[in-house]
């Protein structure tokens, strides 16, 4: 009998985060470590960025270095993870199904905001991953819809994960470093806006943030970084429990929270 996963949403982090994955690290990897084996993984990063939806669907996903001016040991780091055009058909039928387009893309590898949490918390590189990529400028009603479309796989052993970060200002970082590695008060007031409203589960308002939560078009001067909450919140399920299993900031600017929708889970049940 298969396991009804979760949905997640991860944090990625600046690519150093390969490197040092620090306490959000190790929470993600032991929360992988206690799930069911998935049969699949689908992610969708803030990095794959489409007018309309496209699924990998190669057989090998090639790491993608999609920075410039990191440590070298960066550029050395590998995740061979397979991919399944099986699997990625079920996704694209869900979506169609969903009356949402979508393509396949047997030339997708995975981005850093894919390749770097997954290392962490798959090392192995044993189960397949789909790629899913976002549209930036369609918003969170959008996304959430996307996730909605994924939710009935979860029961067919995928799991969702939305890979971004809950604040995402990087003109901010450098200003934080000038001003002696303080955060800025909006970072966490933006995190527990967020916390407070996924408890509530009030999809209206998360839907309306860019209204409503405090400091959000500081928090996120662009959607992207965001979005894959969204479908992470979708994919979860019309009834499901929002857990926070980790909370924190790196570098000044980055809150790097991380989120379960689905059964409840321990951590910050919500």
């Amino acid at each position: 009998m298969t396991t009804t996963l979760p949905a997640l949403f991860v944090p990625h982090g600046a690519p150093t985060f390969a490197l040092r994955p620090g306490a959000a690290g190790a929470a993600m990897a032991a929360f992988a470590a206690a799930l069911p084996r998935p049969r699949a993984i689908i992610v969708a990063s803030a990095h794959w960025d489409t007018a309309a939806p496209r699924v990998g669907s190669a057989g090998r996903l090639r790491t993608i270095h999609d920075f410039h001016g990191f440590p070298a040991p960066l550029y050395a780091l590998d995740y061979p993870a397979t991919g399944s055009p099986e699997a990625a058909a079920e996704v694209l039928e869900v979506l169609r199904a969903a009356g949402i387009p979508g393509e396949a893309d047997a030339a997708r590898g995975l981005d850093h905001g894919a390749w770097v949490p997954l290392r962490l918390m798959f090392p192995e590189a044993d189960v397949p991953v789909i790629p899913l990529s976002i549209q930036g400028h369609d918003g969170p009603r959008s996304a959430w819809r996307l996730g909605r479309a994924l939710a009935p796989l979860r029961a067919r052993g995928f799991l969702p994960i939305g890979s971004g970060n809950i604040t995402h200002n990087l003109r901010d970082y450098a200003l934080a470093q000038r001003e002696g590695g303080r955060t800025p008060a909006y970072v966490r007031a933006f995190a527990d806006w967020l916390a407070e409203r996924l408890a509530a589960r009030d999809i209206d308002a998360l839907l309306d943030y860019r209204r409503l939560a405090p400091d959000a078009a500081r928090a996120h001067p662009e959607e992207e970084h965001l979005l894959p909450l969204f479908v992470a919140l979708g994919a979860g399920g019309d009834t499901a429990q929002a857990t926070r299993f980790h909370a924190g900031i790196d570098d000044y600017v980055l809150a790097m929270d991380a989120w379960a929708f689905g059964p409840a889970t321990r951590g910050d049940r919500a």
